[in-house]
């Protein structure tokens, strides 16, 4: 870890930085571990066992904060599927079909939600004969050669002690932003991108589809505390990887309980269909790092399974944190006094004076002032550094919420004062200054052309007429093509490894 100055002055010891990063993230995710099973609230790359083996079901991050360039409205983001490997094709990555995306919110501080909005997903397929997920060139989400497409409703659920009062469908058969394959295959992604942004009734928009990873941090953490020697630390171990997102910006005044009570408490949780027909929760998220690192392993199933009226069970993992204990065992520096009530205020609690509402409950979820104006220079430490805007109130993309986490750990506010971090402090790509703000997913073919490639190949009729064969004059390769079109699926991987062969020898004997 590293020392960074809020100042921007000097750093520390990597030792002490290293220990603080992991302090930081272990007692952030100890302040949102006090869940029962039943909901969704913290950041979450493969944190508990059994949500690790279904990653489409995996909530791995939660943004909400005032709009930068609208601040009449709130923007929420929630994340899914981590560490998706651009080129892991031929099966990219979709949203589940059996889950309810769950966006909660609690406006008045009991603990409950008073609205959720639910995504849910459907896939489509064009042509089920062949491996491939786009079939030419795609310019448009509606291009024919995008293969395998997904669409979403949203349903806006108003609650009352958990009970739905009422059922709006707010948006039906949106399209999805398509995993990005490559620049053959889609050549102008930032359109797709803009395609999949869609406005919606009341000033609501909506966007759902792939992203780069917003979440910046140093994961080597795991390896013992970076090992023990701080020998690997500063390294944005999410670089390269993207995830599948949902964004939301809706009027703030349709989320907030009052204009005298703007602070509001977002969690999101996904909800899988079992063999009985019945959606059971098996992920939440609220603050970033709770289960990873707050909850120990017998807890982990269980975070992922509650919701946040039950966290009084989880309440010592906030309290006793096991972070600091470890960071003084290797590193010797002091692990606060406990019982932690002062993570309990911030983490649990929302900071007094800001975004704690009057009579809260406590309970791990992302809270929000919305009466807030956004920072026309945002700071990466939020909250620490005097800029009331970012986290832990709400939590902007461009937060270090991993140092700022951190640091409170490690007792920032009851006297311990430190500049710990992972020497990782902003993203490896610049967010957008427009909704949805994710910068663009890394595209699945990367780096140099092949040698003796010139980058000029026409896919769409080597590839594309294979599978749907042009007209008679498309020369030797279409009739090649149409003198098979019968074969059926199998057939046609064999008539595209024939035609390479065959075009090849050709090549040979000129």
């Amino acid at each position: 870890m590293t020392t960074d100055s809020r100042s921007g002055a000097g750093r520390r010891s990597l030792a002490t930085l290293i220990c603080g990063a992991l302090a930081a993230g272990g007692l952030a995710a100890a302040g949102a571990s006090a869940l029962e099973p039943g909901a969704a609230s913290a950041s979450s790359h493969r944190e508990a066992p059994l949500i690790s083996g279904t990653p489409q079901y995996d909530n791995t991050d939660l943004y909400a904060f005032v709009s930068p360039d609208k601040p009449d409205t709130t923007t929420i983001i929630a994340d899914w599927i981590p560490f998706e490997e651009p080129a892991g094709g031929p099966n990219f990555f979709t949203f589940a079909e059996d889950a309810q995306y769950d966006i909660h919110i609690d406006n008045n501080g009991d603990a409950q939600g008073e609205l959720l909005f639910r995504y849910t997903f459907e896939t489509h397929v064009k042509n089920d004969r062949t491996f491939l997920y786009n079939t030419g060139p795609v310019t448009s989400l509606d291009d024919p050669d995008l293969n395998i497409t997904q669409t979403y409703d949203i349903e806006l659920l108003k609650l009352k002690d958990q009970h739905a009062v009422s059922r709006t469908k707010i948006a039906h058969d949106v399209p999805v932003a398509p995993s990005n394959v490559g620049k053959a295959s889609m050549p102008d992604y930032g359109t797709l991108r803009e395609q999949a942004v869609r406005e919606l009734a009341g000033g609501t928009t909506t966007f759902a589809g792939q992203a780069d990873d917003p979440f910046f941090l140093d994961l080597r953490v795991f390896d013992l505390l970076y090992g023990g020697n701080l020998s690997e630390v500063g390294n944005d171990t999410l670089k390269g990887y993207n995830v599948n997102s949902v964004a939301l910006q809706v009027p703030t005044h349709l989320i907030t309980e009052s204009a005298d009570q703007p602070v509001v408490g977002i969690w999101s949780t996904t909800q899988r269909e079992n063999a009985e027909g019945d959606f059971v929760q098996v992920s939440r998220l609220g603050s970033p790092l709770v289960n990873e690192v707050v909850n120990p392993v017998g807890d982990k199933d269980s975070f992922n399974a509650s919701a946040p009226w039950d966290d009084a069970q989880f309440l010592k993992n906030v309290t006793e944190p096991e972070l600091p204990k470890l960071i003084e065992a290797i590193y010797k520096i002091p692990a606060p006094k406990e019982p932690r009530d002062d993570l309990v205020d911030v983490f649990l609690k929302g900071v007094e004076g800001l975004n704690q509402p009057p009579h809260v409950r406590p309970s791990e979820m992302l809270r929000l002032n919305t009466s807030i104006e956004p920072a026309a220079k945002p700071k990466r430490l939020g909250v620490l550094d005097g800029d009331t805007a970012g986290f832990p109130n709400g939590r902007r993309l461009t937060d270090d919420v991993v140092d700022a986490a951190l640091q409170v750990v490690e007792g920032e506010l009851v006297g311990a004062k430190n500049d710990l971090g992972d020497a990782v402090d902003a993203n490896d790509k610049e967010f957008g200054a427009s909704f949805p703000y994710l910068a663009n997913p890394t595209e699945g073919s990367r780096g140099p052309l092949a040698k003796g490639v010139d980058g000029g190949n026409d896919v769409r009729s080597q590839l594309g007429d294979a599978l749907r064969p042009a007209g008679a004059d498309g020369g030797d390769d279409t009739t090649l093509v149409a003198a098979s079109a019968g074969a059926g699926a199998g057939g046609l991987l064999l008539i595209g490894v024939a035609l390479m062969w065959w075009r090849r020898m050709r090549r040979r004997a000129y």
